[in-house]
């Protein structure tokens, strides 16, 4: 873990209020896995006071890039950086997907900016066969950054089919054998309780990577808890995620 100011390299709207922001290290980045996150200090004064959580959408050389959505006053800052300014990084912070499992069919199911982890991730398994359900509320939400093989599902139905990646999941699942296929989700919560209760009767692995607001991101203020089955006391998204098979987890 570290703690460094990065240069920022490009910041590029790729859709309606969603945008991706690359910054650069003077040396080289090694060791990032997908899954993991960092803590971004988006102002050099004290407003707003806490940084963001972000997860890792892409790595090339030097260079870290972050897919992010302006929902407040910390990423509508963010959103007005230049190139070269500067912005600090506290990680790599998290655990990362398990990408070692014997499987051959992979799904990746976005809510959202959920879908932000993605595009690096698959860079780590380029011979995998992998398809991602990207749920959105509208046309103009939806983009394919770093991605292929997108299926797109709308609240309004302006692209894709009508519904919500559950629907979508259903349809992709009658062509799959379920032994063989393992599904990485990211997303809000809802997504998350609907999704555990569809895979409650098949036997087909999953793993999610929670979001939560974050005061420190490796465990000291313990402000992130999620109730876990097989453990007496709370875990931390931030420290033991945020990526949790869906089985283990209370939504």
């Amino acid at each position: 873990m570290f703690i460094e100011d990065f240069k920022i390299y490009s910041n590029i709207k790729i859709a309606e209020n969603t945008f991706v922001i690359g910054v650069e290290s003077n040396q080289k980045v090694d060791d990032l896995k997908p899954g993991q996150f960092f803590n971004i200090q988006v102002s050099e004064n004290y407003f707003p006071l806490l940084r963001r959580p972000f997860s890792i959408s892409d790595v090339q050389g030097n260079k870290i890039f972050f897919m992010y959505k302006i929902v407040g006053e910390g990423t509508q800052i963010l959103s007005q950086k230049k190139i070269d300014e500067k912005i600090n990084l506290l990680g790599p912070l998290g655990n990362s997907f398990n990408l070692q499992d014997d499987f051959e069919n992979l799904i990746l199911i976005g809510g959202g900016i959920g879908i932000a982890p993605f595009p690096f991730m698959i860079k780590q398994i380029p011979n995998k066969n992998y398809k991602v359900l990207f749920g959105v509320r509208t046309k103009i939400e939806a983009h394919n950054f770093g991605l292929k093989n997108v299926l797109y599902s709308s609240e309004d139905g302006t692209i894709g089919i009508k519904g919500n990646v559950i629907d979508l999941l259903d349809e992709e699942l009658k062509n799959l054998e379920f032994e063989k296929t393992k599904i990485f989700a990211c997303g809000p919560n809802a997504m998350f309780r609907a999704l555990q209760k569809y895979l409650s009767d098949k036997n087909i692995l999953c793993e999610v990577s929670m979001e939560s607001a974050m005061a420190c991101g490796f465990g000291i203020c313990q402000g992130c808890p999620t109730e876990h089955k097989n453990s007496d006391s709370y875990k931390l998204i931030c420290k033991d995620g945020p990526i949790f098979n869906i089985r283990d987890i209370v939504i």
